[in-house]
């Protein structure tokens, strides 16, 4: 038998208060990408949006809110909030990241309860397949703009403002752009999606910087045709423009300038 010390024979759950539930929310961006309406080429609009539910039941009934749910005994947080996400939006099989707890003294008319909220910034196609369901009655993607203008249940404002910098600073300081680029791409595709999450990044000298070998450090390369001389498009423009792809290298700080 194990002899157990002082600290253990005199702890007891009773003595302290517990919470009274611990849910998951999670916060799901994506950038929406819409043709424009134009003769001319020109580059599609690129919004950054965000994943809603419409709330069925108390408290909050009818209100737009972020999907999640309280966590069981038998799963991890990042468990019940990748099935809280597939069972009230049926999103699944994406990457979800923890960020922050929330613990703000009445946040949750329901009792103490102290939220532990996800991010992901995911292309859109993973999306495709969103769904109301369980305690949802409707799901949407709305603008963030607009989606921090609403009077949302919870604080759940406060934690979509918070995701929010969070995915700005990885977006300039990782190479997270990508995933919604193709592979080859032009400066422009890629400043439009940089810019789409972080509307204050600002054009002045990005061109210059971002292809300037000594800055860029290997991030992005120049596309080569067969004969090795630069390859152009004009897919989204009457000028051809040279084609980039980004390398494989693991930027420390922000890769942008």
């Amino acid at each position: 038998m194990t002899e157990q010390g002082p600290a253990e024979t005199n702890y007891s759950p009773s003595r302290y208060r517990t919470p009274d539930g611990a849910p998951a929310d999670i916060v799901m961006f994506t950038i929406t990408s819409t043709a424009r309406k134009t003769a001319m080429k020109s580059l599609p609009e690129r919004r950054l949006e965000v994943l809603l539910i419409q709330r069925k039941s108390w408290p909050f009934a009818g209100r737009w809110a972020l999907p999640g749910g309280f966590s069981k005994e038998s799963e991890t947080l990042l468990e019940s909030a990748k099935r809280e996400l597939e069972e009230e939006t049926g999103v699944g099989d994406v990457h979800i990241e923890y960020f922050s707890a929330y613990s703000t003294p009445g946040r949750d008319p329901r009792g103490w309860i102290i939220s532990h909220a996800f991010v992901a910034l995911v292309h859109e196609q993973y999306l495709a397949e969103r769904r109301a369901a369980d305690d949802a009655a409707d799901v949407r993607l709305f603008p963030v703009d607009e989606a921090l203008r609403m009077e949302l249940a919870f604080d759940h404002r406060e934690i979509i403002a918070d995701a929010l910098e969070q995915i700005r600073r990885k977006m300039m300081t990782t190479t997270i752009a990508k995933e919604f680029l193709p592979e080859e791409f032009t400066i422009g595709e890629l400043y439009q999606v940089i810019q789409a999450v972080v509307p204050s990044f600002a054009e002045s000298n990005f061109i210059r910087k971002i292809t300037s070998t000594r800055s860029r450090q290997g991030i992005i390369e120049e596309v080569k045709d067969r004969d090795g001389e630069p390859k152009l498009s004009n897919r989204y423009s009457q000028r051809a423009a040279q084609l980039y792809r980004f390398t494989d290298y693991a930027p420390a700080l922000s890769i942008y300038g």
